[in-house]
């Protein structure tokens, strides 16, 4: 499959308000509320994984996605099915994209990334343990928890950056493997996010970073299909950049 980077402005006022109209906006959950816009304008999972990056203090954004189809062909698609409250949200006249062909990475090519993750874990079995307060806490077998809450309680010590950059370093393999000495948990939050009716804490981090491919077509591979769970709701998204300098 083809592979284009897209990119795609939008309005936020105007995405609050297209989301106050779907009851999406209480509380608002913008990776809901895009998942819902994009699957409408463009057709379900035609622009995943996708990550909206926003200035301080500005009232516009820009929607970075991995598709199969250049911007013309979304273009052509959305303006069949789009609603004047989809055209609000959505500047199609500066939909633009660029190709990433798979000939295009090589074995050995050095890449700097900027990555949301959401670094949870599926439990294969029970897990009980104490929390940061001294509590009791456990869950369930198939639970989805935090990593790095998920090595605490099985006794791990190491810091959340390295168990972070741990279970990055599992998802990326065998596509690409990535540099320790040039990578950097340059974020770190917990978010409540709302899938499935059901509202859901847990990590909410940013990877600034480089890898070294050692496997070009699974790593065209892993670019359009994205790192992690929730990538339909803006995370793992790998925009490239130069190779970063080490710590």
């Amino acid at each position: 499959m083809s592979l284009h980077l897209i990119e795609l402005p939008l309005s936020l006022q105007a995405l609050h308000r297209w989301a106050g109209t779907r009851s999406l906006a209480a509380p608002f959950d913008e990776g809901l509320a895009l998942h819902h816009l994009l699957g409408e304008a463009f057709g379900p999972a035609a622009l995943q994984p996708f990550r909206l990056m926003v200035a301080p203090r500005a009232q516009t954004g820009t929607l970075y996605a991995y598709a199969g189809v250049t911007a013309e062909d979304l273009r052509r698609q959305a303006l069949s099915v789009l609603t004047p409250a989809h055209a609000e949200v959505i500047d199609l006249d500066r939909l633009r994209s660029l190709p990433r062909p798979a000939e295009g990475w090589t074995e050995g090519q050095r890449l700097g990334f900027d990555l949301r993750l959401r670094p949870v874990v599926r439990l294969a079995s029970a897990l009980a343990g104490t929390g940061e307060n001294g509590e009791d806490i456990s869950f369930r077998k198939g639970a989805e928890i935090d990593a790095f809450l998920a090595a605490a309680l099985r006794g791990e010590t190491a810091s959340r950056e390295d168990v972070y950059l741990g279970w990055l370093a599992e998802r990326l393999a065998p596509a690409a493997t990535l540099d320790l000495a040039a990578t950097r948990l340059a974020s770190f939050r917990r978010t409540r996010i709302l899938r499935n009716g059901k509202r859901l804490e847990g990590p909410d981090a940013l990877v600034h970073g480089t890898l070294t491919i050692t496997d070009p077509a699974a790593f065209a591979e892993l670019l359009g299909r994205g790192i992690g769970r929730h990538r339909s709701y803006g995370y793992g998204m790998l925009l490239l950049r130069p190779p970063q300098r080490g710590r």
